[in-house]
C-alpha cells in the first residue's frame, strides 16, 4: 500500500518496526531513522529479507531541515514519530513542508520544563487543514488506546459518559533495584510532577503521588495505584461531552518510590542545569546515563500489565458501569518482538494508527486525537495485532470524591 518513515530506534520504535514488517500488505517499504544509525542498521539486519523493504538513515530530529531532506529523499506516505516528545514540533514542521501525514505517541514537551499539554500541537490544526494533511496525536496506549476505549464506550455502551478512571498497572519484575520501563527522563519528569484531575469543568491539582488507592486488577490482583496527571485527560475532558470527572492512576511499588524519593532528595531528578567539571548539565541526564536502558529490560522482565478505562454514565436513562482493558504478558512480548510489554503496548497502537491514516479510514485534514475518529477499526485491529481487549459490565469502582474520603478517615 505505501511507505512509512519511522523516526526513533528505541524500544518502542523496535516494536513499531516489527509490527510494520508483519503488516507488509500495508507497509511495503519503511525507513528507520535515528541520530544513532547503528541502532537502525541492527533492526534492519534482524528483520530484513521479508516482503517489507527496509531502509535506514541517520537524522537529527531536532533539526527540521535534516528531517525535511530525509522525507524528500525517501518519499513516505506517513511519518511515525517515536523519537523524544521534545522533537514533535520539528517533525510536524517537516511534514507540513513536504506534504506528509504525521503520527506520534506522546504530546510535545518543552525540554526546559515538565509540561504535558497539547496546546502547542493543537495550534497546528489550521496549518494541517490547509495542507490537506492528517496529524494523529497520541497513538500509543495511554495516550492512545485509552482514548479509543473511551470512544468505543461512548459509541456502543453509553448515551452519556460522566466519570472515567484510567488505570495503568505494571506487575512486571525486571530484577533491578531501580529502573524505568521507558525513557528515564520522560518517566521521572512525569512521576515527580504535581498530580491533576479534571472535575466539573476545572482542574484539581494534587501534590506528586499524594492520592493513593488499592485496586484489584484482573489477572494481576490488588495493586497500589497513585493519581497523577496524564495528557489524555486534557483531550478527553475536551472531547467527551457531558463528562463530570476524569482521573488517571498508575501503579508503583514501595521499592520504586523509595529509590525515587532518595534520588529526588539529592537532586538527581532535577532538570535545572548545574555546573559540573566546567560543563553545564541537567542532573536527570546524568541519571539517565547510569540507569539501565529500558530496551535492555525485555529478557529480564516477567509478569503482566493491565491498562484500561473504568467508565460510569447513563444508558437508556439508567446508571451503567463499564470496564474495558487489555492484559499484556512481558515474556510473550519479548518472545514475539524482543521487547517488554511497556514498549509493546505503545508500539502496536502506533503501527495501527499509521495504518488507519495510510488506508484512509482515519484520514481527515487537521490535528486530531484518537478519540476524534471512529473507534471500530482500531478496536478490531487491537485484537488482530496482539493487544486483545476485554470488558466487564460489573467492575470494581473507585471512590469518586477523594477529598470526602480523606475527611472521613
Amino acid at each position: 500500500m505505501g511507505k512509512a518513515l519511522i523516526i526513533g530506534a528505541g524500544g518502542v520504535a523496535s516494536v513499531v518496526v516489527h509490527k510494520c514488517v508483519q503488516n507488509s500488505d500495508v507497509f511495503e517499504e519503511i525507513c528507520i531513522a535515528s541520530r544513532t544509525v547503528s541502532k537502525c542498521d541492527a533492526l534492519k539486519e534482524k528483520l530484513d529479507g521479508g516482503k517489507t523493504k527496509i531502509h535506514t538513515a541517520q537524522v537529527d530530529a531536532d533539526n527540521t531541515e535534516e528531517v525535511i531532506e530525509l522525507i524528500k529523499a525517501f518519499g513516505p506516505d506517513v511519518v511515525i514519530n517515536v523519537a523524544l516528545p521534545y522533537q514533535d514540533l520539528t517533525i510536524m514542521d517537516a511534514c507540513l513542508a513536504t506534504g506528509v501525514h504525521y503520527v506520534d505517541t506522546a504530546n510535545y514537551e518543552p525540554p526546559e520544563t515538565a509540561k504535558f499539554e497539547y496546546k502547542w500541537q493543537w495550534a497546528y490544526k489550521e496549518k494541517f487543514e490547509k495542507a490537506g494533511l492528517t496529524a494523529l496525536l497520541g497513538s500509543g496506549f495511554d495516550p492512545g488506546v485509552t482514548g479509543v476505549f473511551t470512544a468505543h464506550a461512548q459509541k456502543h455502551e453509553f448515551d452519556e459518559i460522566h466519570y472515567i478512571d484510567i488505570v495503568d498497572a505494571n506487575a512486571g519484575d525486571h530484577g533491578y533495584h531501580f529502573a524505568t520501563n521507558f525513557n528515564p527522563e520522560i518517566n521521572i519528569r512525569e512521576i515527580t510532577a504535581n498530580g491533576r484531575y479534571w472535575k466539573e469543568g476545572k482542574w484539581v491539582e494534587t501534590a506528586p503521588l499524594e492520592k493513593k488507592e488499592v485496586y484489584n486488577l484482573p489477572e494481576i490482583g490488588p495493586k497500589d495505584i497513585y493519581l497523577l496527571y496524564h495528557e489524555e485527560l486534557e483531550s478527553l475532558a475536551k472531547n467527551i461531552k457531558g463528562l463530570k470527572q476524569i482521573r488517571f492512576w498508575m501503579t508503583f511499588s514501595e521499592k520504586y518510590l523509595t529509590h525515587l524519593k532518595v534520588l529526588e532528595n539529592v537532586g538527581m531528578t532535577s532538570i535545572e542545569p548545574i555546573e559540573f567539571e566546567g560543563q553545564m548539565i541537567q542532573p536527570i541526564h546524568f541519571l539517565k546515563a547510569v540507569l539501565p536502558d529500558p530496551a535492555s529490560l525485555g529478557p529480564r522482565t516477567k509478569g503482566k500489565t493491565n491498562i484500561g478505562c473504568i467508565i460510569r454514565g447513563l444508558k437508556d436513562g439508567k446508571e451503567k458501569t463499564y470496564y474495558v482493558y487489555n492484559v499484556c504478558d512481558h515474556e510473550e512480548c519479548y518472545n514475539e518482538v524482543g521487547s517488554q510489554a511497556i514498549s509493546y503496548t505503545t508500539g502496536v497502537p502506533a503501527m495501527i494508527g499509521a495504518m488507519l491514516v495510510m488506508n484512509g479510514e482515519w484520514r481527515k485534514p487537521g490535528v486530531w486525537n484518537v478519540e476524534d475518529f471512529n473507534p471500530d477499526p482500531f478496536m478490531d485491529a487491537l485484537n488482530k495485532w496482539g493487544l486483545p481487549w476485554q470488558e466487564s459490565h460489573n467492575p470494581e469502582l473507585l471512590d469518586l470524591d477523594l477529598d470526602a474520603k480523606e475527611l472521613s478517615r
